[in-house]
């Protein structure tokens, strides 16, 4: 396995939005094991593949409960408010505000292909949410409600 570097805000590829994955092949496989492996070793909740250089609809979380990796993760429904703070792997030292779903369910798939349904609250819906708007390309900046005046 192997710890990859983190890209950080600036970077077009993180404000691009990511291509869903056709086919799961030992190279996905390989891409779910290093994008765990570098979440753990930068101390983060969560990783998406764009945050590493990879356009593809793959994200790993782990809210406290276990690792959780979703190949084409959809967001299916959200309910109510929670408002939080956030921080973010691709901006090390900014935290900001941000209102999020209190509950989600997402689906996708695992690692063998098979459809996977996560139901997370708290937590693990902010991460969740957090990474899937990774996918398209939109960063916790741009959801925040506490943001600096000029951005």
């Amino acid at each position: 396995m192997a710890i990859y570097m983190v890209l950080k805000a600036g970077e077009p590829i993180l404000r691009e939005k990511s291509k869903p994955v056709k086919k799961i092949t030992p190279n996905i496989l390989k891409l779910l094991d290093n994008m765990a492996e570098t979440m753990y070793h930068s101390e983060g909740v969560g990783l998406a593949a764009p945050q590493i250089g990879v356009p593809k609809r793959v994200i790993v979380v782990d809210a406290g409960n276990g690792l959780i990796e979703l190949i084409n993760p959809v967001v299916v429904w959200e309910e109510g408010d929670q408002i939080g703070k956030e921080g973010c792997l691709s901006l090390p030292g900014v935290t900001r505000l941000v209102k999020r779903a209190l509950k989600v369910k997402v689906e996708g798939i695992d690692r063998n292909g098979e459809p996977v349904e996560i139901l997370g609250e708290g937590m693990l819906s902010r991460v969740l949410l957090h990474e899937i708007d990774h996918l398209d390309g939109i960063l916790f900046i741009d959801r925040a409600l506490d943001r600096p005046i000029g951005h």
